[in-house]
């Protein structure tokens, strides 16, 4: 449960293996904070623990960014609702503690036992509850419920002992009673008979439901002045953990139960759901696989959608747990003992015993779903506002900088947009048909006839299908196409919320990463309203499938000096974009004409025809491009000889789209200065690249084609006009 340490000198010193996400986590919180909330738990044996959900660098989320917020075995935390800077922690046995995550101070506030009270039974993992209906209450219970309305500086005991109060020593253990000397079960496990899951209502206040380990169910209406006993729930195993209670967030009377039996050697399903606060009770593990329920979740949107938590994973039912699907997706075969929901972003966060925390990012599309297919072809589901900001570098540069492979670093939710939809066919080529077809022939060593002229032709000349996903501002342009494989089912794509560079089409891919690579992407698009079409274009015709649908892009507000007019600087880092691309087009003309003329020069050399007119054509444009290249990029003998020369353009542009891409601030006045001063001369040399590439090049090629010398490359056939 530490994770993995390794030495190399007997045991005197040790190195951390800091990159393998193992935790075990026994619960999970979130709180409200904003921009981006927190996630917090408690670890097997590492100490209770908070995290950001998402942060602004562009590494991820490390190690670094993750604080502890009490020591010992790390259990259930709680975050206040309205200030996320006041946490509640606890270790082993109730030891409760106040963190303050401004200052990093803890305070302990346990509840302890008053003048001649018998001590509290605490479990290992007691069950606590931060109030939604006033800052400050929150609820922690041993063998009785505690309630305090100060941030844990006082408690008032709100119930009596709420368990059966049995003699654990009288207990059977492998169908006996074993010896004192046989087991350690008193000195060195959890206490018996305590209450292990607590609910306060979001509707109703005084409304509150616990668990114990011994099976028990009770519920107070009046805020624990009274408390009413459920026991022996059909269905349910005896004396079993009570693993977790819920009180639903849309009707004051539904309650929801899992209890776990493994203790038993049962490891069934076992949840339950009343609608008449517990007089009666349905069981709802239907088709729920094998593996003990730890958790349960409500939406809090819709009342017929529920989550739950097992020992083999997480899954979700939209009418009310009379059927279950899994979320597979992305999620390892695990334990998952805990699950919250942060209701402002509705992502759905998993505490798993074994490989940390997970986050689905806006599960909201899940409303929408039934168990059974859409009858639409199409559907996207509504997007969640985006949020759009600059990542920084605090490494230096992106990913893991220079840190190596043992600095661990988390996915994280950039600056991006999230696109779900769902289709109703997948789409295969038919070559990707005929293979599947021959699988099972292969398989059973038959013969796999070879397809016809015609069918082959048409394999090798197909054309795949694709889904297109087109965004548009709120003015109608265009500023992202994503082009998508048909596939069914629910699937989604993420948008980096920047434009496509008008750069020339370079399909080399680089042999290996490169930290100082320029990447292929354009400037953030401005804060606004958007839109996006999906649309399938099959066989050369492209047809609407839905939409358009809205959304919104909303600018973090992280930085000192933001752009007093975001859509100016959007537009002025669009334009330097273009003289980028206008610098790159150049220099892809100036080198695509010095590969001609080597091979010109060949064909000349080659030709039956006189050498020295044509030749000189050649050697004439092969000057002017290297005047011309000067110009653009400078004068590389200059530099090798440390000889003055003014700035080049290439150099001026390179400097100020280094200087500016990456930022949300204005363009300083430098910026401005030498864009007029670089688009000028760019404008100029693009002239002259043109004219040598479009006529006198043409002119050459077509005196060759005529001289009969041989084909050189790009150069076609007679110029007829």
């Amino acid at each position: 449960d530490g994770g993995i340490y390794e030495t190399f000198d007997a045991a005197k010193t040790w190195d951390y293996k800091e990159n393998i996400p193992v935790t075990q986590f026994y619960k999970v919180a979130v709180d409200n904070d904003y921009p981006f909330y927190n996630v917090y738990g408690g670890t097997q044996d590492n100490f209770s623990i908070g995290g950001p959900s998402r942060v602004i660098t562009n590494h991820g989320i490390t190690n670094f960014d993750w604080f502890i917020t009490n020591g010992g075995d790390g259990f259930e935390s709680q975050i206040d609702h309205e200030n996320p800077n006041i946490v509640y922690a606890q270790a082993q046995n109730g030891f409760l503690v106040r963190f303050d995550k401004q200052s990093g101070e803890i305070v302990g506030i346990q509840p302890t036992e008053r003048e001649g009270e018998d001590a509290y039974r605490f479990n290992w993992d007691a069950p606590l509850a931060a109030s939604k209906h006033a800052s400050g209450r929150i609820y922690f219970a041993a063998n009785k419920v505690f309630r305090s309305d100060d941030y844990g500086n006082s408690w008032q005991v709100i119930s009596d002992d709420l368990t059966r109060q049995l003699d654990r020593n009288k207990l059977k253990v492998y169908d006996r009673i074993v010896s004192i000397d046989a087991v350690a079960k008193n000195d060195l496990t959890s206490l018996f008979g305590n209450i292990v899951a607590l609910s306060e209502s979001p509707i109703d206040e005084n409304l509150l439901a616990i668990g114990t380990d011994d099976g028990l169910i009770h519920i107070t209406e009046n805020g624990g002045q009274t408390w009413r006993k459920i026991d022996n729930i059909p269905g349910a195993p005896k004396q079993s953990y009570v693993n977790a209670v819920y009180l639903s967030k849309h009707d004051a009377n539904v309650v929801y139960a899992a209890f776990n039996h493994h203790k038993y050697g049962d490891f069934k399903p076992y949840i339950f759901r009343s609608a008449d606060k517990g007089n009666s009770w349905t069981s709802i593990s239907n088709n729920l696989p094998k593996g003990s329920v730890y958790a349960i979740e409500e939406d809090h949107v819709d009342s017929d959608l529920i989550f739950c938590g097992t020992e083999y994973g997480a899954f979700f039912s939209p009418n009310k747990g009379k059927r279950w699907k899994e979320l597979a997706s992305g999620l390892p075969t695990i334990a998952v003992r805990d699950i919250a929901i942060q209701e402002r972003e509705n992502d759905l966060v998993l505490g798993t015993f074994g490989r940390g925390f997970y986050i689905l990012d806006d599960y909201s599309a899940l409303r929408s779903i039934e168990n059974a297919y859409p009858s639409e072809r199409a559907v996207m589901y509504p997007i969640r506002e985006a949020l759009i900001w600059e990542p920084s570098l605090p490494l230096g540069l992106p990913g893991k900088s220079f840190q190596g492979d043992n600095f661990f670093t988390a996915t994280n939710l950039g600056p991006e947009a999230m696109f779900t939809y769902y289709y109703d066919e997948s789409y295969k080529s038919l070559k990707e048909k005929r293979a599947e077809a021959e699988k099972d022939l292969i398989k059973n060593k038959k013969d796999a006839p070879y397809p016809n002229y015609n069918e082959y032709k048409s394999e090798t000349n197909e054309i795949e299908a694709k889904l297109i996903f087109t965004i548009k501002d709120a003015s109608g342009t265009v500023v992202k196409k994503e082009f998508i494989k048909p596939k069914k089912g629910v699937q989604r794509f993420h948008w980096d919320l920047r434009y496509t560079l008008p750069d020339p089409i370079n399909l080399e891919k680089p042999s290996f990463y490169n930290p100082w690579e320029t990447k292929d992407e354009g400037t953030l698009v401005q804060p606004g309203n958007y839109t996006v079409i999906m649309q399938l274009f099959d066989n050369g015709t492209l047809t609407n499938l839905y939409g358009p649908v809205s959304f919104s892009i909303k600018a973090l507000n992280n930085t000192i000096m933001p752009a007093e007019n975001r859509e100016a600087k959007v537009a002025f880092q669009k334009q330097v974009a273009q003289l980028v691309a206008d610098l790159g087009s150049c220099n892809k003309m100036l080198g695509e004409m010095n590969d001609k003329l080597k091979h010109i020069k060949s064909a000349i050399e080659r030709s039956e025809q006189p050498f020295v007119e044509l030749y000189n054509m050649a050697i004439a444009i092969e000057d002017d491009i290297k005047e011309v290249t000067i110009e653009l990029n400078g004068d590389p003998v200059k530099t090798k000889l440390d000889i003055d020369q003014p700035k080049s353009p290439s150099t001026r542009v390179g400097n100020m789209s280094y200087e500016q891409k990456y930022t949300t601030s204005s363009p300083t006045k430098t910026h401005l200065d030498s864009y007029a001063i670089a688009k000028r001369e760019i404008d100029a040399i693009k002239k002259r690249v043109e004219a040598l590439y479009n006529v006198n090049m043409k002119m050459l090629e077509e005196k060759l084609y005529k001289a009969g010398a041989g084909y050189t490359p790009n150069r076609g056939f007679e110029n007829k006009n």
